[in-house]
């Protein structure tokens, strides 16, 4: 199965996946890919197993692998990976499996397997398992919107990742419970020249994983953002554009 996608730019120019954050779907990047086409590049953005417009998983199943199969579909020997949180996650497994795959990286307030929870972040997710459980799919949505999307962000902003968390909350719950990748990636491994951003205002289990991503991957570069949340590229996309766009240049 290939993942939900769309692809626009033009075939020989050079390619950029955009892979999302898991409390928002593809629709997350709308202010990034028009930016994106204007400075040259090709710009695949994806849905997950389980978001936006792909089902969810019925059987075992790889992100790393639906990543690259969507390449393989396009030709697309070589691509710059951009990953928000979840997405930030899986961009930097796919650099680390498949180095020769990826010739940029950048890790947005990205998450990363195995890394121990923070007391805040541990109190967030027994807060959302006990509203699920209480099958308050609502509340487990807000709850979402208030710690991710940062102060900056506005009504309408909030109101769409509300709107793509309730979605993706319904997939997801009504499908089997299956097993996804589970190895953890030797970060390494990865080539990739790669920024790493976070934002001040985020939940600290991130900020502590950015520092980690910039200690293990050779040559990484962090920058933090003092204004921002979890979801830069949505809460001030006017902010947070020149800073990708000046790295995805070079």
């Amino acid at each position: 199965m290939l993942l939900a996608h769309d692809l626009e730019g033009p075939a020989d120019a050079p390619a950029v996946v955009l892979l999302h954050s898991s409390v928002c779907d593809r629709r997350m990047w709308q202010a990034q890919r028009q930016p994106l086409l204007d400075a040259g590049f090709r710009v695949l953005a994806l849905d997950f197993r389980g978001f936006g417009d792909t089902p969810a998983p019925t059987a075992a199943y790889s992100n790393v692998e639906d990543v690259l199969a969507l390449l393989d579909e396009y030709g697309i020997e070589q691509a710059a990976l951009v990953g928000a949180s979840f997405g930030g996650r899986v961009a930097g497994e796919v650099a680390a499996w498949r180095p020769e795959r990826v010739s940029t990286l950048a890790l947005v307030c990205a998450a990363l397997r195995g890394h121990p929870p923070t007391p805040a972040i541990a109190a967030f997710g027994a807060r959302e398992d006990e509203l699920l459980e209480a099958g308050d799919v609502d509340a487990a949505t807000a709850l979402n919107v208030e710690t991710f999307v940062g102060p900056r962000a506005d009504e309408a902003t909030r109101h769409a990742v509300y709107a793509m968390q309730r979605h993706a909350f319904e997939v997801q719950l009504a499908g089997p419970e299956v097993a996804g990748d589970n190895t953890e990636p030797d970060l390494s491994a990865i080539t990739a020249r790669t920024l790493v951003v976070s934002g001040k205002l985020d939940v600290d289990y991130f900020g502590e994983i950015a520092e980690v991503l910039t200690a293990r991957i050779p040559g990484a570069r962090h920058v933090i953002l003092d204004w921002a949340g979890h979801l830069p590229n949505l809460e001030d996309p006017a902010a947070f554009n020149p800073v990708l766009l000046d790295f995805l240049r070079g």
